[in-house]
């Protein structure tokens, strides 16, 4: 009898297992969607927004920016003060003692030294290695590990030489101690020598990809291939209830295409920002479903709206203005951010949609390869035919009827007016400017394809998530009616795209940036040769000299007039990507309910200053802007 119950109870117990494992989270105390799911939490590889936003949360370095001031201005995390020599080449970093990781250990100097190496070192494949190459040594110790690498492949004829291996790697930390500018004296001090001054350098600290990594646990999950040489790196410290991390937040669950969980850090050193205990990030792929579970309150804020019909959301929001203008002016009189305002004025559903000015640009990826993964000759590396597409398309069209936010067309990659002092070029011009689109004609006939006879197929790669669909079919519109070639458009799952992105397996590709520093480089720097963002391949030995005479520039005023010229032989000559419009973010949220979002331009959203007013800590006073009263 026992004999005939075992199976069934094995079945019973498993299924109660199951149930007990995936019940339901309690509430958390404050719910957010992001963009995308988060793709990595290794703060070398990472380079999407919506793995940024949770970093931002989950690790801290040495400084942050305020989001809420209106200069953006930087101030104290991991490291309490700092001293910057006069030449403005070292920095020294004085560690808080009280910074610690949420295993209870402190962060020492050391940690960040072995995070930045980690990111220098080409197996990495990290989009921002340009950061850490500033580091005086840097880039030269990046060039050199690869050098030795190919060294020792070479030689090795396909050999498992593990000793050879594990020397080089000796010899690689070596070199490393030697050549590159980071020490740490002690576990509180971090000194940073830089290859030359950088005016934005504090801003450079302070960005997410900048943090520390907790060495002990990084390490088990890599080993050298000893027929390669090369430093394998894993992924599995990430794992909720293995990673260890530094921020204001914990990662407590993670589950691929469900949800994220954030917990309080009980070993963080300001718990006074922790005003949400929990913090949940469903995974939710509909955006109308998004968007739905916003307005019903089950979702606290959307942090991109995509359906079509935000348009009619934001014109039911300027209509809700309009009926209360009087007291509308009257407090945007005060100086009050746009939040601010929001929260003052009567309640109505209408208010909950939101859009702000951002400091970034979409554009389309050119693929400037000479050849084609496939084999083909690549037409595009000519940059004839890069410009008379850009020419041919109706930009203001897709602005105006295609996103419908209020977006200001785009000519230039920076957004014109958001760097004080610096000249945006004019860029060229595009149809309907009937000149415009000969002269895009013109080019293409020069380029030996008159009326689009002999060209190849075009394929615009995008992923499904947020419109794009829509702009590759106004751009195929365009294009085939304008210079006579054929289009295709080729949609993708998120992880596929980005995948193929990386590795130039496209003809064109949607793309776009947000800035991460208020300085014309935060672009620019995406089309050095050597820049790992740099998807399209653009390599122009003109234009990485242009940068680097702009590095060694001291004069502030003659260094954006390069950099301005480096931006117009973009836009106006070589057009590795073509600009379509300056973004708005449209975001989701109850004014009166939710604080923490920033409406600053740079449009730098900060999850772990997001809460509820009503809950956990009521008395808490809502976050706003620095903002100074009209007028002065």
């Amino acid at each position: 009898m026992w004999k005939l119950l075992v199976p069934f109870l094995l079945l019973a117990g498993m299924l109660v297992g199951a149930v007990v494992i995936d019940r339901p989270l309690p509430q958390a105390d404050f719910v957010l969607i992001n963009r995308a799911d988060v793709a990595t939490l290794d703060l070398n590889k990472m380079s999407w927004m919506q793995d940024l936003r949770v970093a931002s949360a989950v690790y801290e370095g040495l400084v942050k920016p305020d989001v809420f001031s209106r200069n953006f201005d930087i101030k104290p995390a991991v490291a309490e003060r700092w001293e910057v020599s006069p030449d403005g080449r070292t920095y020294t970093f004085f560690l808080r003692q009280n910074a610690k990781w949420n295993n209870g250990e402190p962060v020492r100097a050391r940690d960040f030294i072995f995070a930045w190496r980690r990111g220098m070192l080409p197996e990495t494949q990290g989009d921002y290695v340009t950061m850490y190459q500033l580091v005086r040594g840097g880039r030269a110790f990046t060039e050199w590990r690869e050098s030795k690498l190919k060294e020792f492949e070479t030689r090795g004829g396909g050999q498992a030489r593990p000793e050879e291996a594990e020397a080089l790697w000796k010899e690689t930390l070596e070199h490393f101690d030697r050549t590159v500018g980071l020490r740490a004296p002690d576990d509180r001090t971090l000194i940073v020598e830089l290859e030359r001054p950088v005016a934005y350098m504090m801003q450079v600290f302070a960005y997410e990809v900048m943090g520390p990594l907790y060495a002990p646990l990084v390490e088990q999950y890599q080993r050298i291939d000893p027929v390669t040489g090369r430093l394998m790196l894993q992924s599995g410290w990430t794992r909720p209830g293995t990673l260890v991390s530094n921020g204001p937040y914990q990662v407590a669950v993670w589950r691929f295409k469900r949800d994220m969980r954030l917990e309080a850090n009980p070993h963080y050193w300001n718990t006074s920002v922790q005003r949400a205990r929990t913090i949940d990030i469903p995974s939710v792929s509909d955006p109308n479903a998004a968007v739905l579970a916003t307005q019903t309150g089950t979702v606290d804020w959307l942090s991109d709206v995509v359906p079509d019909y935000r348009a009619d959301l934001l014109r039911a929001k300027r209509e809700y203005y309009a009926e209360h203008r009087e007291l509308y002016e009257s407090l945007l009189a005060q100086g009050l951010d746009p939040v601010a305002i929001d929260r003052r004025m009567p309640r109505d559903p209408r208010q909950n949609i939101h859009a702000f000015p951002a400091f970034g640009t979409y554009w389309m990826n050119i693929n400037c390869l000479p050849k084609l993964k496939d084999g083909r000759d690549n037409p595009f590396a000519d940059p004839r035919v890069r410009r008379a597409f850009a020419m041919a398309v109706d930009k203001q069209n897709i602005a105006d009827n295609v996103r419908r936010i209020g977006e200001r067309p785009a000519r230039t990659i920076i957004p014109p007016g958001s760097l004080p002092g610096y000249e945006s070029p004019a860029g060229l011009p595009s149809a309907p400017d009937p000149a415009a689109i000969a002269e895009a004609r013109r080019l293409l006939a020069e380029a030996g394809y008159p009326g689009g006879r002999g060209f190849i197929t075009v394929e615009i790669l995008f992923n499904h998530e947020g419109g794009h669909g829509l702009i590759a079919q106004a751009l195929k519109k365009d294009w085939e009616q304008n210079l006579g070639v054929n289009v295709s458009l080729a949609q993708k799952e998120i992880k596929v795209f980005r995948e193929e992105l990386r590795n130039q397996q496209f003809i064109i590709s949607r793309s776009g940036w947000f800035g991460d520093y208020g300085d014309p480089t935060t672009f620019l720097d995406l089309n050095l040769s050597f820049d790992g963002n740099n998807d399209r391949k653009y390599n122009s030995a003109e234009y990485d000299a242009m940068l680097a005479r702009a590095a060694d520039e001291a004069d502030p005023a003659e260094r954006l007039k390069i950099l301005s010229a480096a931006e117009r032989l973009l836009v106006e000559q070589d057009m590795p990507m073509i600009p379509l419009f300056h973004y708005n973010m449209v975001y989701m949220f109850d004014p009166h309910t939710v604080s923490g979002v920033s409406p600053h331009p740079r449009q730098k959203q900060s999850v772990g200053l997001m809460h509820r007013l009503d809950r956990p800590n009521p008395d808490a006073p809502p976050v706003a802007m620095e903002i100074p009263p009209a007028g002065k």
